[in-house]
């Protein structure tokens, strides 16, 4: 197993390569020019290539490119064209805001998902069966906008329990909103799956032994089906994490929310390059962590996966 992560390590390097390459190119691509948008409309060309020449985008792309590698084996990623600050600081001022959303989101999708989700299996074919999937399907349609609005428009305008935006210093009741907007879609996936995965897991010869022994079903669906249906279930969870932690930009701008996503947005209606490109490097270099830690939980989850690795 040492190996096989030591693998997927070694890779982590040029696949942040190939996506500096491929996010620089398309950065240079978009219409616009950032130093117009800096200077003004009413900028004479002289000033326009002064600023050219202090960012250094006057040279060729190589040459650009090439610099910016120079910066990243530095440590850095540059500083923000409009505000000169450093984008490494402003990654770890926004980053725990992103990080609490995502775990709320995702504490709320995993916990109601895989309860929705152990429902619907065990009362297969029944009225929580079909409840169950009403519910997942209407998760999964409705736009994340359309959601957050209509949450904040009930909860925040007209019944006054939860406040409407903003972060409140870090008061729990203004993560409510956000992170159920967040988390909705997930939680209808992950119920449609655990749902699955679990009338397939009932469905062993294991299971119909463990219930000729007299095990409860509690404990038959809890401790012995749960385990094993788990594994398609982490996966898409792992994945939802490492996705909203990477920042969710409707979500955070509906709700202003000082994250990753709403900090993206803001580079990319300026044209910020180092700031795009510092966002983009960051969410990769936390998805392929995220895809590492699933990898290492079905080990954990399978024993069978264990085996394999030591054969």
């Amino acid at each position: 197993m040492f190996l096989y992560f030591l693998k997927r390590l070694l890779l982590f390097v040029p696949t942040l390569l190939g996506i500096t390459i491929i996010t620089f190119l398309l950065m240079q691509a978009l219409p616009g020019d950032p130093v117009q948008t800096l200077a003004g409309e009413r900028a004479d060309p002289g000033t326009i290539e002064r600023i050219r020449a202090e960012l250094g985008t006057d040279r060729p792309l190589p040459v650009q490119y090439i610099g910016y590698l120079k910066l990243l084996l530095q440590g850095e990623l540059g500083r923000s064209y409009y505000t000169n600050r450093r984008v490494t600081d402003e990654l770890a001022q926004k980053f725990p805001n992103t990080v609490k959303l995502a775990l709320a989101a995702v504490l709320f999708a995993s916990v109601g998902g895989v309860a929705l989700g152990i429902l619907a299996a065990v009362r297969r074919d029944t009225l929580w069966d079909r409840l169950a999937s009403f519910l997942s399907v209407g998760g999964i349609s409705l736009p994340v906008f359309w959601l957050g609005l209509t949450l904040m428009l009930i909860f925040a305008l007209h019944l006054r329990w939860l406040p409407p935006s903003g972060m409140g210093n870090g008061h729990p009741a203004y993560l409510i909103l956000p992170a159920v907007t967040l988390g909705t879609f997930s939680l209808a996936y992950i119920s449609r799956v655990t749902r699955s995965s679990m009338i397939e897991t009932l469905s062993q010869p294991y299971i119909a032994a463990a219930r000729a022994k007299g095990l409860s079903g509690r404990v038959v669906v809890l401790k012995h089906a749960l385990k094993n249906a788990l594994v398609p279930v982490v996966t898409l969870i792992g994945l939802d994490l490492g996705s909203y932690l990477n920042g969710a930009v409707l979500t955070e701008t509906i709700f202003g929310w000082d994250g990753l996503g709403r900090y993206a947005l803001d580079g990319i209606m300026k044209r910020d390059y180092p700031v795009i490109m510092g966002v983009v490097l960051f969410g990769a270099a936390l998805f392929v962590i995220m895809n590492l830690l699933v990898d290492l939980t079905y080990h954990l989850l399978d024993p069978r996966m264990r085996v394999q690795s030591g054969s």
